[in-house]
């Protein structure tokens, strides 16, 4: 088949660690990021805006709580919190600054997080487990009111919204009402990119292997010379950082504008949640995989039931998704706990032993 590594050999040390050291990887994964950049050309608006942009902020979102929970083996209910306060950090840094670049309120929004975040993650260097996600549960809801509270942080705007202003990047307008879908979508498709690299390359390196050995045994890593306080809250700081990058880019390129319940519980924290426990913890692709899959079921149940002649009430949908969410999560936990990431792993094994592939 097509998928050899013959051939193919590796000369140096540089070249045997290398992020794609298989030909046929770099070549898909091209051809992939080139036909998410075309999709504009070929979806209309409302798949732009409802289902496409909404799949890539909570890609980025589920890479951000993967480095945390899936590398780092830290529990965080948090993340509609720090997502809450990179798009809050966003919005004030862009009403009360005249003329500030986007893309550096973005990122400055996300260190406004990454800073929310290590204090949060103080905890993690005694308690563990069940106690930190109470810990960070409790972030979840004090961020959450403190935003709502004080009107400060939404300019007194009587109706308590965050709106994002019009923005532009290289003379095209990316926020905004006005802005197009198309643009959008590009801002968050090249955010995902840039940091889903920059997240492969962390995790590979010392950094990504203190907090592996933390995961396993933060003891044994700590006789080692890995010091726990740091190691933990450099995983929070990074994590709340990306999750605070796509708070903001959920405001500015999706939403437009939000109140705080946007960020709560269950619209936010168990969604991402459950998109790394399916897509796969300490995986970057499986993060992308599960988001994919939480984003695509609903709109699956929506539309194959009358495609076969099958009519069921929106209220019965709704209830289908929690089930088929509960069972996949379930399933995984037993049968496969890396979820899709290993899947995947196991077909590209197959595939390179084709055709041999038992």
């Amino acid at each position: 088949m097509f998928y050899r590594e013959a051939g193919q050999f590796k000369t140096t040390y540089q070249g045997d660690q290398a992020l794609f050291p298989v030909f046929q990887d770099k070549v898909a994964v091209l051809l992939v990021i080139i036909a998410a950049y075309a999709v504009p050309f070929f979806a209309d608006e409302y798949w732009l805006q409802a289902i496409f942009i909404q799949f890539l902020v909570f890609a980025l979102m589920a890479i951000g709580l993967n480095i945390l929970m899936g590398y780092a083996g830290q529990i965080s209910l948090g993340t509609g919190a720090f997502a809450a306060v990179g798009a809050y950090a966003c919005y004030k840094l862009t009403t009360n600054i005249e003329g500030m670049n986007i893309i550096v309120a973005i990122l400055l929004s996300g260190g406004c997080a990454a800073a929310v975040g290590v204090l949060f993650g103080l905890p993690s260097l005694r308690i563990k487990g069940f106690y930190l996600a109470v810990a960070t549960l409790a972030a979840q809801f004090f961020i959450l009111w403190l935003f709502n509270k004080v009107g400060w942080f939404y300019n007194d705007n009587p109706s308590g919204t965050i709106t994002a202003p019009p923005r532009e990047i290289f003379g095209i307008l990316v926020t905004g009402p006005s802005a197009s879908a198309e643009a959008r979508y590009i801002v968050c498709l090249t955010f995902l990119i840039v940091f889903a690299w920059f997240a492969k390359n962390l995790v590979r390196g010392r950094i990504g292997r203190n907090w592996m050995a933390i995961r396993d045994m933060d003891i044994a890593a700590e006789i080692i010379g890995i010091r726990p306080l740091q190691t933990k809250l450099l995983a929070f700081a990074i994590s709340s950082f990306y999750c605070g990058v796509a708070g903001a880019l959920m405001i500015f390129c999706w939403l437009g504008s939000a109140e705080t319940e946007a960020f709560d519980l269950a619209n936010v924290s168990f969604r991402v949640l459950f998109m790394i426990i399916i897509g796969g913890l300490g995986s970057i692709g499986g993060s992308i995989m599960g988001a994919a899959f939480i984003i695509l079921m609903p709109i699956f149940l929506t539309n194959f039931p009358p495609m076969i002649g099958v009519e069921i009430s929106t209220a019965l949908q709704k209830h289908l998704e929690e089930i088929i969410f509960g069972v996949m999560i379930v399933v995984f936990l037993i049968v496969e706990p890396e979820g899709f990431a290993r899947l995947w792993q196991i077909l590209r094994e197959k595939l390179r032993k084709w055709p041999f592939p038992y």
